[in-house]
């Protein structure tokens, strides 16, 4: 099983309106169209919308080796408030070994502005992508 299929059934993603565009190895990007159910009381992306846009793909080049991958570490500085329109998020592992993974997460407007920054680690298990039974 591949990181794509593998995530394909993160619930609480989909669930958000979070859409994997692209994942090849350690890299990932994902998207979220922002419409009511993404919006905090002020009319802005609710941060946890925008970390779970960037958590996804932060899991999906994390996990694109093949084997399982579990955050054990993940900050966020939301840098633009954005209320309209998609957001994009652009993972990139940066460093990596037998045992660790590293990302930077880069979350974009439309106008290609900075949103948000994420920096993930993540333990790299010798466990197959599989689905629990």
């Amino acid at each position: 099983m591949d990181a794509r299929d593998f995530l394909e059934h993160d619930r609480f993603a989909a669930l958000a309106g979070v859409q994997l565009l692209e994942v090849r190895e350690g890299f990932a990007r994902a998207r979220m169209l922002l419409g009511p159910d993404q919006l905090n009381a002020a009319g802005s992306a609710q941060g946890g919308a925008v970390f779970t846009l960037a958590d996804l793909a932060f899991a999906a080049a994390t996990n694109s080796h093949g084997t399982l991958a579990v955050t054990i570490d993940a900050s966020i500085s939301f840098l633009r408030a954005a209320s309209q329109g998609a957001l994009v998020a652009e993972a990139v592992e940066e460093a990596r070994s037998s045992k660790l993974s590293t990302c930077v997460v880069r979350v974009i407007d439309d106008d290609g502005r900075l949103v948000a920054l994420m920096k993930g680690t993540a333990f790299r298990k010798d466990t197959p992508l599989a689905l629990p039974t």
